[in-house]
């Protein structure tokens, strides 16, 4: 039997990829690239939207 995917509304800004990891150019002292994670600022990482009608004024 066909399995039904919930359809939840993808943020229009990120597309769904709610969190990337960039490079600084720099190394920590063992060695290893240094990164930083930065979440999408309208969903703030949760990679989709939330309904108007949930969402609280102010917040």
């Amino acid at each position: 039997m066909p399995q039904h995917a919930q359809t939840k509304p993808v943020c229009r800004d990120c597309d769904g990829f709610a969190t990337a990891t960039i490079t600084t150019g720099t190394r920590t002292p063992d060695g290893a690239k240094a990164t930083v994670s930065v979440n999408c600022p309208t969903c703030r990482g949760l990679g989709r939207t939330i309904p108007a009608s949930l969402v609280r004024a102010g917040k």
